[in-house]
């Protein structure tokens, strides 16, 4: 009887050794092919063959694997290789953000708060989800459920919440975390005002190469805005976002260069700069490059042609004292520009300035309407209309 039940003992536990050594081997040969599927999926979504990465992953995906379900929701969601289906977004997505997918979970989380494609905006959902992956220390997902806090959707407003989610994902490099709470420290909005501190997170995010922000934070150093002048860090800020091809920047670091602000007066650089402005479209950039031109000042020579050909160029983008200067022209008539005395001319520039609030422009307009006939002004009010909406 002993003898029997010491048999059984043993049979029992080789059987169930047996099944988890099928189990284990199951998983061995499984896995690898599971694996082998994604990898395939993975690399076919890479390479833009949505078909075959929906083919690949969609085994993987039912399955379980959060990875495939992920992609495949996302493939959804954007209508690569499927039509965009909402629904199915939102199921796939759902089950790899069950499973704690993050990237799934902001994804869904997006999704309901702004609606899309049939799935109806739902922010309780929204908020549900996105704090999930906040709570995994996702950044975007930490700043876009700051702003719930803040406007009270799907969550109740608070904003204590606000501050302390937007800090989280700022401190974990959210760009435009960042630069909200520089202009909230800087106009003390839900924070005690502090230039410091706004200074401190603009410079970070800077740092992630918004040339905007490089050059604000530059020109502030510049001007003593909010923060002590330091010409080194206005130079080291303005250069960055002028080199980048940031036009506004390269009309300051004109200016620098022409005030010796932090490096040794340069009219060669000034010109430099302020041409590559006005050569990137920067109106105030081209009606300096006019001036110069028609004056032979900053190291050109007197070139009316030129400072007609800039004249215009800012002119036509609505700068209102290039317009002026137009108005000027054509009232008086100036010949060594090659421009003949035009009032109907004048009084489109004239009219195009004034509407900008240019005083001067006013002023004129009124004066030169007082020697014009009716049918010249109906000619000039065309002129100007058709200028407006070209």
């Amino acid at each position: 009887m002993t003898a029997n039940k010491g048999r059984t003992h043993v049979q029992r536990a080789v059987s169930g050794a047996t099944r988890l050594f099928f189990i284990a081997s199951l998983c061995l040969i499984i896995a690898p092919s599971a694996w082998s599927g994604y990898r395939k999926g993975e690399d076919a979504y890479t390479r833009k063959d949505y078909a075959t990465a929906r083919r690949e992953l969609q085994p993987v995906a039912e399955r379980g694997d959060a990875e495939a379900q992920y992609l495949i929701g996302y493939m959804y969601y954007k209508g690569q290789g499927v039509k965009k289906n909402g629904a199915e977004a939102t199921k796939w997505l759902g089950k790899a953000a069950d499973q704690g997918h993050v990237k799934a979970q902001v994804r869904l989380g997006m999704m309901y708060r702004l609606g899309y494609s049939g799935v109806k905006k739902n922010y309780a959902e929204a908020a549900k989800w996105l704090r999930k992956a906040a709570d995994q220390g996702d950044a975007k997902a930490q700043y876009r459920l700051a702003l719930m806090y803040a406007r009270g959707q799907g969550v109740e407003r608070d904003e204590e919440a606000f501050v302390e989610w937007i800090h989280k994902a700022a401190e974990r490099g959210y760009a435009q975390a960042q630069t909200r709470l520089f202009k909230m420290y800087l106009n003390g909005q839900d924070v005690p005002q502090d230039p410091e501190k706004a200074v401190k997170w603009l410079g970070k995010a800077a740092e992630q190469g918004d040339v905007d922000l490089q050059f604000q934070l530059g020109w502030m150093y510049a001007t003593g805005q909010g923060v002590k002048k330091n010409y080194a860090e206005a130079f080291k800020w303005v250069h960055k976002a002028a080199e980048a091809g940031h036009a506004t920047a390269q009309l300051g670091l004109a200016e620098i260069y022409l005030k010796g602000w932090g490096v040794k007066k340069d009219d060669a650089e000034a010109l430099k700069w302020g041409r590559r402005a006005a050569e990137s479209g920067h109106p105030t950039a081209q009606l300096a490059l006019a001036g110069m031109y028609y004056k032979g000042q900053g190291g050109v020579e007197k070139d009316d042609a030129e400072a007609m050909k800039w004249l215009r160029k800012a002119a036509d983008q609505g700068e209102a004292k290039a317009q002026f200067s137009f108005g000027t022209i054509y009232a008086q008539g100036v010949l060594e520009l090659g421009v003949s005395k035009d009032v109907v001319e004048a009084h489109k520039w004239f009219s195009l300035a004034a509407a900008q609030g240019h005083e001067s422009a006013r002023r004129n307009l009124d004066k030169i309407a007082r020697r014009m006939t009716a049918d010249q002004i109906a000619e000039a009010e065309q002129r100007a209309r058709e200028w407006a909406t070209k």
